[in-house]
């Protein structure tokens, strides 16, 4: 794997994504109803989301202690009345990893992810499970961590339990990790190995290239599962624009990223309805991974995604995610739609 600047930061961010794959596995193989809540906007949260985040933020906190997180959950649910179950779900799985931990120190983790962000300096995102409704299928889900520096992305990860190692291999088995650093590569690595890959290429690393063709009638696009996410009608309509004849491919959480900078989908769109603004933490570590592919990640207008607004990317409206050579049509069949 190319050596990048920051060595420390991508060996602590693989260390704990791993960590927190290890507990969603957990969560997953013996889950049950007591192990799922209902957050106030409504959405999923479950024993996995908030014990992958602890994980995550206290080992951030040990290795950075300065460093702001901004985080999708908090200590809300473990608090509330009711909570006894998730809370001693949450604490069983924290402490198998962390024996220390107790259940102020996991609050304290998961309320220290509350950053604001912004446009200066640097902190970390981490979406503990991206995808919660995936996870709940047990279908395609992520842990995401990211470094910014300065509004901008530097590094990320994703952990991807149920994604297929080897396209065209079943027997390859499922659970992948991938990591990019602006300027070093975007790479595949072992889920499941606790240590650095060698430069002599021993390992199972490979390095992430977006498909390379411009031929958009044999294009293969993917969006989201949820229809509340994505207006899957534009999609289908930039789709016919540009000639694509193929079914989208839909699938939960930013695995829709790596499929296109691995080369398994040309295209990526999402097009969310009238008053959603996207979280940070759902693009940070997917954009710079196609990016570092040799992929493009723009909003609808082609500005690139703006992380200096803080925890939500209010500057941004849509997404596409493509290779840069095909990156322009695309725009220019998503405007021709969104016009009309």
């Amino acid at each position: 794997m190319t050596a990048g600047t920051l060595t420390s930061e991508r060996a602590a961010a693989l260390a704990a994504v791993r960590d927190a794959v290890r507990i969603c596995r957990s969560v997953r193989a013996d889950f049950g109803p007591d192990e799922e809540a209902t957050k106030a906007d409504h959405s999923p949260v479950t024993v996995a989301d908030l014990a992958s985040q602890a994980v995550i933020s206290l080992a951030l906190a040990d290795v950075f202690p300065r460093d702001p997180v901004v985080g999708e959950e908090d200590s809300s649910v473990l608090r509330a009345a009711g909570s006894s179950r998730i809370a001693a779900g949450v604490l069983e799985h924290v402490s198998a990893l962390l024996p220390d931990a107790d259940m102020d120190r996991i609050c304290w983790a998961l309320d220290r992810c509350n950053n604001v962000g912004g446009p200066t300096g640097r902190h970390w995102t981490v979406d503990p499970v991206d995808g919660t409704k995936g996870f709940l299928r047990n279908d395609q889900y992520v842990v995401a961590l990211a470094l910014i520096e300065d509004g901008h992305v530097a590094l990320g990860i994703l952990g991807c339990p149920n994604l297929a190692v080897d396209p065209m291999d079943p027997a390859a088995g499922t659970g992948c990790v991938f990591v990019a650093e602006r300027g070093a590569g975007a790479w595949q690595l072992p889920l499941d190995d606790a240590g650095e890959p060698s430069e002599g290429g021993q390992s199972a690393e490979v390095r992430l290239a977006v498909a390379a063709g411009a031929d958009l009638s044999r294009a293969r696009y993917v969006e989201s599962v949820e229809t509340g996410h994505s207006a899957q009608d534009v999609s289908r309509e930039v789709a016919t624009l540009l000639g694509i004849t193929q079914p989208p491919r839909r699938l939960d959480s930013q695995a829709k990223y790596v499929l296109v900078a691995r080369g398994e989908a040309d295209l990526y769109l999402r097009f969310p309805r009238d008053g959603y603004v996207e979280n940070a933490w759902d693009h940070a570590a997917g954009s710079i991974i196609v990016e570092e592919a040799g992929g493009r990640v723009s909003d609808a207008e082609g500005h690139p995604l703006d992380f200096r607004t803080g925890r939500t990317l209010t500057a941004n409206r849509g997404l596409v995610v493509s290779s840069a050579q095909i990156h322009d049509q695309v725009l220019a069949a998503v405007e021709r739609t969104l016009q009309s």
